[in-house]
């Protein structure tokens, strides 16, 4: 079976640690819908993969799944590592701050500061999610995102905390937008003047997200 998917692997764990990924994204057109979560040791480190369409249920299902991952299986395997440390374990001082280093983060994905901010081009400023409220009708591009932000050690550049990097790209999409206010949707302006350029590679605090919530529950 292994032989099938064209690589030379000794075993299941090691194409689901080493391959998977890579031939998943490409099966799929780099729009893959699981994604493999790791903490850049390729031998012995932290690996989980994750259904993406779990990962971004709505009414907040989503967003408990990626704190289970982060808080009950990655903090167990986190403890373990810290018992080993006690022991005097190889190699598990390095497993224990890879771990910690992948758990600091999810954490950030979580709340969602820049650049760990998820941006939905066509929703309006107060609507934009805050931390990992991920919408399935965004799509991989725009939710995976904050999973790509920053590389961690011993990782693919540009892959982040994912196993390979998906070709993805958040460059201006083709066509203009329709006319949209300024006050809801500042990134379509430039010196004042509508643009409508449909522009993906956008990052918006916590704080004017939610100067934007509270303005729109005063109206």
């Amino acid at each position: 079976l292994i032989l099938a998917t064209g690589v030379n692997a000794p075993n299941l764990d090691d194409w689901l640690r080493d391959h998977f990924f890579e031939q998943h994204c490409k099966l799929f057109c780099h729009r893959p819908f699981i994604w493999h979560i790791w903490d850049g040791r390729r031998r012995d480190g932290f690996h989980v993969l994750v259904n993406y369409h779990k990962l971004a249920a709505g009414n907040g299902k989503g967003r408990q799944l990626l704190e289970n991952l982060t808080y009950s299986y990655l903090g167990d395997w986190i403890t373990r590592q810290k018992e080993g440390v006690k022991r005097g374990e190889g190699g598990a001082e390095d497993r224990l701050a890879a771990a910690l280093e992948l758990q600091k983060r999810l954490i950030a994905i979580i709340e969602g500061e820049p650049p760990f901010d998820i941006f939905i081009r066509w929703k309006p400023i107060e609507d934009q999610p805050i931390g990992w409220e991920p919408d399935i009708n965004g799509g991989v591009r725009l939710n995976i995102r904050p999973f790509m932000a920053q590389d961690i050690p011993g990782g693919r550049k540009g892959a982040g905390i994912l196993r390979w990097k998906p070709n993805i790209k958040w460059n201006k999409d083709r066509g203009k937008e329709p006319y949209r206010p300024q006050e809801q949707y500042p990134w379509f302006w430039k010196d004042g003047e509508f643009t409508g350029n449909r522009v993906n590679d956008i990052h918006l605090s916590i704080n004017d997200k939610q100067k934007a919530r509270k303005g729109k529950k005063q109206t």
